[in-house]
């Protein structure tokens, strides 16, 4: 039993850039991929950082405003060909632009160390850079996220084989698992006293589990013990 690895949910074909790239030319290049970030490449295609949306709207929103596109009292703007840009300003790069000191993950990482590393620090996406630091891919939240779209059946099936059929103490036939758009119910006896905590860490380790509720009892002759339910995520 094991967490599905970076490799397995990331994008492979990644948009990047130059540090020398344009303002200009990374707008054009996120509307055109649909995309909200790209990851900025040396000339050996190392991340050297990263330009997303939200660096881009900085850039724009800290321009001076040009007098002929000002709001007027009344707060109705004039007219101009250029917006709100002043025109004759110089291009601004990619590296300029973007946020360095990148933070990066490899091919083989889980997806749960990915997920913690974005959390810490705040990121929504990660490069996937190889052995020799090279870009490899990129992952983002959402591709993250998609291990939570894995079928009951496959989760039923390695809560069954990968934790019940192979932790000591536990018998497969007397517990009873049902799972529900990722949520698992464990029922049924395990014998062994104390170790229903120790099953329910594991199954929550499983990718794709949602929450965990404990209905299992303790031992032969004992009555129904008490129902814990936990999240994904939080401990036991």
């Amino acid at each position: 039993m094991g967490h599905r690895t970076v490799e397995s949910v990331m994008t492979r074909d990644v948009v990047r850039v130059a540090p020398e790239t344009g303002f200009r030319e990374i707008v054009a290049l996120l509307a055109e991929f649909d995309i909200t970030a790209v990851p900025v490449v040396d000339a050996e295609d190392r991340p050297v950082g990263i330009v997303s949306e939200a660096d881009l709207l900085r850039t724009l929103a800290a321009q001076e405003d040009d007098p002929a596109t000002s709001p007027t009292p009344d707060g109705a703007p004039h007219g101009g060909p250029n917006g709100g840009l002043n025109p004759g300003r110089a291009a601004v790069t990619a590296a300029e632009l973007m946020t360095g000191s990148v933070l990066s993950t490899t091919p083989g990482a889980s997806v749960v160390a990915a997920a913690r590393l974005m959390t810490a620090h705040g990121v929504k996406r990660l490069p996937v850079v190889d052995t020799d630091g090279r870009l490899a891919g990129l992952v983002s939240r959402g591709d993250l996220l998609r291990v939570f779209l894995r079928e009951d059946r496959l989760i039923h099936r390695e809560i069954v084989e990968e934790v019940l059929g192979k932790v000591d103490g536990v018998s497969p036939a007397l517990v009873g698992v049902e799972v529900v758009q990722g949520r698992v119910v464990l029922s049924g006896t395990i014998e062994t006293l104390g170790l229903a905590p120790h099953v329910v860490r594991l199954c929550r380790s499983v990718d794709g589990v949602v929450s965990v509720t404990d209905r299992t009892t303790t031992g032969a002759g004992t009555g129904p013990g008490p129902v814990h339910a936990y999240a994904a995520g939080h401990a036991y």
